[in-house]
């Protein structure tokens, strides 16, 4: 089942979050502005786009979604903004949008409510070979604040064993991501970003190692924000390592042993037995500034705290 996350006492949140069907997709208004739009039919996988930071500008690439800025790097087209989803279910490819992979294919709502404090999206997913064959089901609650420091989004991505035993397998190609800003980037033509994590590992060190957390920022229109992923204390093998590159993708990600330590391949494997469920549990947190501007060691001792 989906656990439950505290949310931001009333004196933290500056005001509310609104949910509204647009078509086709969602959008979540945080104290009257757009926050972002959960896009989910008709797509290899969910996904949300775009994604406003705390100065009122997208903090993630726009391409593949729009090819509005010439400053973005063309590549890795299944980088979509922010997403959830993994290399190798079963020995199937999740992850990429080749002809060979699989697809996770929304099938309801379960939830969808606004509210002063917190906005709140629940959803059930199919994970889909390309035969056709179900390899698993997903429950995916997605809950939104509007924090005194900034936004905040929490997943909580609870995997069934509906059809069977599930392996998610060694592989970097994973698993909680976002793609950001081409300035916020530590490498590239115009990138004047950086990357920190929990253990204090900086930019390329921070890459593929263990931590409680991950903060990347720079500045985007002139003005430094920064996104941090919070890796929940209940998650498997917490702390999670770190798909995190130089050139914007952001990734968590629990099982990628091998790729990360160069450890016999299969290191990383986690499997869920038929017909039992396990749930992985993020939060990210959309601030102004570096990584201690933005209280991002405190805002994860919060996070770290809750059920």
């Amino acid at each position: 089942m989906v656990a439950k996350a505290k949310a931001p006492t009333a004196s933290q949140a500056k005001g509310g979050v609104k949910i509204d069907d647009v078509g086709n997709k969602l959008s979540v208004e945080i104290d009257g502005r757009l926050f972002t739009e959960y896009n989910f039919q008709d797509v290899p996988r969910p996904y949300f786009y775009p994604v406003i930071g705390p100065t009122g500008v997208p903090v993630i690439r726009h391409w593949p979604m729009k090819d509005i800025n010439p400053d973005e790097a063309k590549d890795h087209p299944h980088h979509k903004s922010l997403w959830f989803t993994h290399g190798n279910v079963n020995g199937i490819d999740f992850w990429t949008d080749g002809t060979r992979g699989g697809k996770i294919v929304h099938e309801k709502f379960l939830k969808v409510s606004s509210g002063r404090e917190m906005g709140e999206i629940v959803s059930r997913n199919k994970w889909v070979a390309r035969d056709g064959n179900v390899v698993c089901t997903e429950t995916r609650a997605h809950k939104f604040y509007a924090g005194q420091d900034g936004p905040m989004m929490d997943f909580e991505i609870t995997i069934h064993a509906s059809e069977g035993k599930v392996v998610l397998g060694d592989t970097k190609e994973g698993s909680m991501a976002i793609r950001l800003a081409p300035t916020m980037r530590v490498e590239g033509k115009v990138a004047k970003g950086h990357i920190i994590n929990s253990e204090g590992q900086q930019d390329k060190e921070a890459w593929g190692k263990r931590a409680a957390w991950c903060d990347y920022y720079g500045p985007v229109e002139g003005q430094t924000v920064g996104v941090a992923i919070f890796d929940h204390p209940s998650n498997p093998k917490h702390p999670t390592w770190w798909h995190v590159r130089t050139y914007g993708l952001f990734a968590a990600n629990p099982f990628g042993v091998h790729d990360f330590e160069k450890k016999p391949a299969g290191t990383g494997d986690i499997t869920i037995p038929a017909g039992e469920s396990l749930t992985f549990k993020y939060r990210f947190y959309f601030h102004k500034g570096d990584e201690k501007q933005g209280k991002v060691a405190e805002h994860y001792r919060e996070y770290a705290a809750t059920k």
